[in-house]
């Protein structure tokens, strides 16, 4: 009976800090900064037009029409675009302001999709007004890209010696 009683009140001691924890958790009314997205990258067909408006993690359409996630805490972004039909993807690295093309020393970034599972190396290709030897833009190809789907993953790339990594997740819109 002593087992049982103590088991009870411990029990019951682990039910009331739950309760207390969600009080203290839904009080708050400060959002979590996120490295989700809530925007995507995919190119339509003409008369496909797609609700681009942004409704929760502070990140907006990237400057590509892409899913914008945070590297470093916001000192940079890079952006992930998709074309499906090129099955092709390319990430873009913006500065803290998610606009300003970043061109940085790397030939390489890597794209990890969970759905279909696939790892793309993406290869420097600078834009015109990159610097000799950098690059803001990155392109790579997977016969996977092809599905026209929201995509959701990471992308890792190094800046200066620094390794970065942001998680993107694209989210359905609704069509006007």
């Amino acid at each position: 009976m002593k087992i049982q009683n103590t088991f009870t009140s411990l029990f019951t001691v682990a039910c009331l800090f739950g309760f207390v924890g969600c009080k203290q958790e839904t009080a708050s009314t400060t959002p979590t900064p996120s490295v989700e997205t809530e925007d995507h990258g995919h190119e339509h067909a003409e008369g496909d037009e797609m609700d681009h408006s942004v409704t929760g993690h502070g990140h907006g359409t990237g400057p590509h029409d892409g899913t914008i996630a945070d590297w470093g805490g916001g000192k940079f972004h890079v952006e992930f675009t998709v074309d499906h039909d090129k099955t092709q993807a390319t990430v873009y690295v913006l500065g803290g302001d998610e606009k300003t093309p970043v061109p940085i020393d790397a030939e390489t970034i890597e794209l990890n999709i969970v759905n279909p599972e696939m790892t793309v190396t993406l290869n420097a290709s600078p834009e015109e007004n990159d610097p000799n030897g950098k690059a803001s833009r990155f392109i790579g190809t997977h016969e996977k890209l092809v599905v026209v789907q929201e995509y959701e993953g990471s992308m890792t790339g190094v800046i200066d010696g620094t390794p970065y990594s942001g998680d993107f997740k694209e989210e359905a819109h609704d069509h006007e």
